[in-house]
């Protein structure tokens, strides 16, 4: 997390991963908003100048595009005092004001509840898909503001809070920010569940102590094990599952005991061929837990999320997760969106890589969200965890948790769909109403003189894809009927 600093702390930050960045643009930015917010105090008694000034700041502790750090700093000028956009654009240019006016559009969207959200939700899309980083600044924002909640009362700390973490947070998960994911649901999780968060903070804090010093031991093996293989290590630390991800793991495990990854192992390491090299030596040492081995760098997320993930028994009986990844596989991991907009630890920014969400955003807001007009069926289709099933050609498909064979199959295609008549999973023949689990591999047997959807299947359905294409074809077939019955009365 940002910690408070100065507009001169600020700048300072910048210049260390930015030499060329225009520091007096910075400057300037900040005393044009300190003058523009003079004399307006938040709730919590300070200056108004302290947010837009934390806002910067936690981005700049991102290494992010200093253009994104000075919109951050003027965020709030438009909205919150009687200077115009126009007057940004004269004084900062085109590229900062439009920035800035994407933030003062989702300044005036308001949480509400689910059932008035539809269109600030579109509004939220569209403002993504002019511009991300308007959302990259939002997120930072709204991290800010959760750090301050105790200065508001209990309603408002609740509906800030909800918010964030059934809306923001979910977004950012779309979008690859982990970083902004993790943090903008832990900071929400106590606001939102108080009795929930005692209960598994006392949880999380006991397992804890325990899984650090087996970690802190199994590190230290490996990596001598590593260094005496001639593997250049570029980092190598523990981290510590989120507690807001420990409680949803909770949820779904019941038993402390069968989570194990509160605490897991990252090595960075400098190629991909480093990536499986370390892979095959922590299998030497260590047992792995059948089942637990994953590939996503041959077979990336759809966010661009790339790794290796494997499990292993330790000599003492536990059990420790490990992930390899390159420097630049980090950098996806937790800036996913805004990994362009990053600087590495050299002073370079990264080449501008698309990742699949940020192109289809666009496609989304006008080919989902004019569709529906319930929030609960965006929140599955878009905003629900995901799960990543595979086709047998190794193709990743992204879908909502909970979903089955049939939706798959509607993903895929509207024929595939239609023509449906079973499915094999992980070369097991199941039925069609069984959820998937993320990593399943499905292939789907279709019939060709099968003559369309069951409307039993509107039953267990999750996506709206399929629930559309199931209900378009009840009703063109009642309409078929219908017409049949009218004509056969005539003949009669």
């Amino acid at each position: 997390m940002a910690t408070a600093g100065t507009i001169q702390d600020l700048i300072e930050k910048v210049k260390a991963y930015d030499p060329k960045a225009e520091t007096d643009m910075l400057q300037l930015a900040y005393d044009f908003a300190n003058n523009a917010h003079a004399g307006q105090l938040r709730k919590s008694g300070e200056p108004y100048i302290f947010h837009p000034l934390a806002t910067a700041h936690i981005l700049a502790d991102m290494r992010i595009d200093p253009a994104i750090v000075i919109a951050a700093l003027l965020h709030d000028v438009p909205e919150d005092t009687d200077i115009s956009l126009d007057e940004i654009k004269k004084n900062f240019g085109s590229e900062i004001s439009l920035m800035v006016k994407g933030i003062t559009k989702l300044g005036k969207l308001k949480y509400r509840g689910v059932e008035r959200y539809i269109e600030n939700l579109r509004k939220m899309f569209v403002a993504m898909a002019e511009d991300i980083r308007v959302m990259i600044i939002k997120f930072a924002d709204r991290i800010h503001n959760l750090t301050t909640l105790e200065a508001l009362p209990s309603p408002k700390r609740y509906r800030i809070a909800l918010e964030s973490i059934e809306i923001y947070a979910p977004i950012a998960n779309r979008l690859g920010m982990d970083e902004f994911k993790g943090k903008l649901e832990d900071l929400s999780f106590q606001h939102v569940y108080p009795k929930e968060y005692q209960k598994t903070k006392q949880i999380y804090e006991e397992k804890l102590r325990g899984e650090l010093n087996v970690a802190k031991h199994i590190l230290e093996v490996t990596e001598k094990e590593l260094k005496s293989s001639g593997i250049h290590i570029i980092d190598f630390r523990g981290r510590n599952k989120r507690i807001y991800s420990y409680y949803q793991k909770l949820l779904r495990k019941g038993d402390p005991d069968k989570i194990y990854d509160l605490v897991a192992l990252r090595v960075i390491v400098p190629t991909i061929a480093d990536c499986y090299a370390t892979l095959g030596l922590i299998h030497k040492l260590w047992k792995p837990l059948k089942g637990r081995i994953k590939d996503f760098i041959a077979q990336p997320k759809p966010n661009g999320y790339q790794s290796l993930h494997t499990t292993v028994f330790t000599d003492t009986g536990g059990i420790v997760e490990f992930q390899i990844r390159t420097p630049e596989m980090q950098q996806e991991s937790e800036f996913g969106a805004a990994a362009h907009w990053h600087y590495d630890e050299w002073g370079s920014r990264r080449p501008n890589k698309e990742i699949k969400w940020v192109q289809e955003l666009a496609e989304i807001q006008r080919d989902i969200l004019n569709k529906l007009s319930d929030l609960e069926e965006i929140k599955v289709d878009f905003l629900q965890n995901r799960i990543f099933i595979f086709t047998p050609k190794g193709d990743v498909i992204d879908l909502p948790e909970g979903a089955t064979p049939v939706d798959f199959a509607y993903h895929i295609h509207t024929d595939v769909g239609d023509k449906c008549n079973g499915a094999i999973v992980n070369e097991q023949m199941i039925s069609l109403d069984t959820p998937l689990k993320n990593g399943d591999v499905i292939e789907i047997i279709t019939d060709k003189n099968r003559k369309g959807p069951s409307r039993d299947w509107l039953k267990f359905v999750k996506t709206h894809t399929a629930k559309m294409h199931i209900r378009n074809y009840l009703k063109d077939q009642k309409g078929i009927t219908d017409w049949f019955k009218t004509v056969v009365t005539r003949k009669k």
